[in-house]
C-alpha cells in the first residue's frame, strides 16, 4: 500500500501484532498465549473499546488507500470519509485510554485527534480556514492530528529509553516491545498525517 492509508495501516498492523505479542509474553507459557491475547482483544472494557477503535482505523486506512490510488488526482469524497472514519476511532481510543486511567492521552490521541480528524472531515476544500486561521499557515485540522501525536510519541520514546538504560534481562523484552512499537507506529502514523496536508480535490 502507498500514500496515507498504507502509512496508517502498516503502523495498525504493527500496533495490532505488537500488543498481542506482547501480551503472549506476558503470559508466559504457550498454553496461555491464547488466553492472552482473547483478554488483549476483548478482555475488558478498555480492551473492546481498543479493539472497536483498531478496527475503525483500518477501515479509514483503507479508504484513505482509495482515495489516493491516484496521488496526482485524490478523490476529496473518498479522503473526508477517511478522516470522519479516523474520528470515530478516535472516539473509541479515547475512551480505551480513559478506562485505562490514562486521562492526559485520552485527551490527546482521543479526543484532541478526534476534532481535528472531525474538523478536516466537515471543512471543504477551498474554504477560508474557520477560527480567523491564516491562510498561511499549514491546514488547521491536520495540524490538530499531528500534534495531537507528541504526548504519545514522546511519552515511547521516554520509556523506550528507560527500558534500554534499565532494563534487566528478565525484563528487557516487555521493556522494549510495548513502547518501540507504540513509538514505531506514531511515527507511522504522523508520516500519513503530513501526506495529507495535501489539499485533496
Amino acid at each position: 500500500m502507498a500514500g496515507p492509508g498504507g502509512y496508517y495501516n502498516i503502523g495498525n498492523a504493527i500496533g495490532l501484532l505488537g500488543g498481542l505479542a506482547l501480551a503472549a509474553w506476558n503470559a508466559g507459557g504457550s498454553g496461555e498465549a491464547a488466553t492472552a491475547a482473547a483478554g488483549y482483544l476483548a478482555g475488558s472494557g478498555s480492551a473492546v473499546a481498543l479493539t472497536v477503535a483498531t478496527l475503525v482505523f483500518f477501515w479509514s486506512g483503507e479508504v484513505y488507500h482509495r482515495a489516493w490510488a491516484d496521488p496526482d488526482r485524490p478523490d476529496a469524497r473518498l479522503n473526508r470519509q477517511g478522516d470522519l472514519l479516523s474520528a470515530i476511532g478516535a472516539v473509541a481510543l479515547g475512551i480505551s485510554l480513559a478506562l485505562l486511567g490514562m486521562p492526559l492521552l485520552a485527551a490527546t490521541a482521543g479526543l484532541m485527534h478526534a476534532l481535528g480528524k472531525f474538523g478536516s472531515a466537515l471543512h471543504r476544500p477551498g474554504a477560508p480556514p474557520p477560527f480567523g486561521w491564516p491562510t498561511a499557515w499549514p491546514d488547521l485540522f491536520r495540524s490538530v492530528v499531528l500534534l495531537s501525536r507528541v504526548p504519545a510519541t514522546l511519552a515511547a520514546a521516554l520509556a523506550l529509553a528507560a527500558g534500554v538504560a534499565g532494563a534487566g534481562p528478565e525484563v528487557i523484552v516487555p521493556a522494549l516491545l510495548g513502547p518501540g512499537v507504540l513509538l514505531l507506529c506514531n511515527l507511522l502514523w504522523a508520516r500519513a498525517d503530513l501526506l495529507l496536508f495535501r489539499p485533496a480535490g
